[in-house]
């Protein structure tokens, strides 16, 4: 009985370390896209002062579900 366990913790050990390594690397990426955004975006907002065009509308970039249901 006491082999039985061995067994099981070897079989799962690969499987649990390779999912939380997946989770790591997919939240690095996430996090990554998100500061590149905003990067993109602070950019764009001195660009638009610089050539005096007016400020960036944040609602527009929105998702549909908060429009209001008619």
């Amino acid at each position: 009985m006491d082999n039985y366990w061995v067994a099981v913790a070897w079989s799962l050990l690969p499987t649990t370390a390779v999912s939380i390594v997946f989770f790591y690397v997919v939240r690095s990426v996430i996090r990554m896209d998100r500061t590149e955004r905003r990067a993109y975006a602070k950019i764009e907002d001195q660009e638009r002062a610089r050539r005096g065009m007016p400020a960036r509308v944040e609602s527009a970039s929105a998702p549909a579900e908060s429009a209001p249901a008619r």
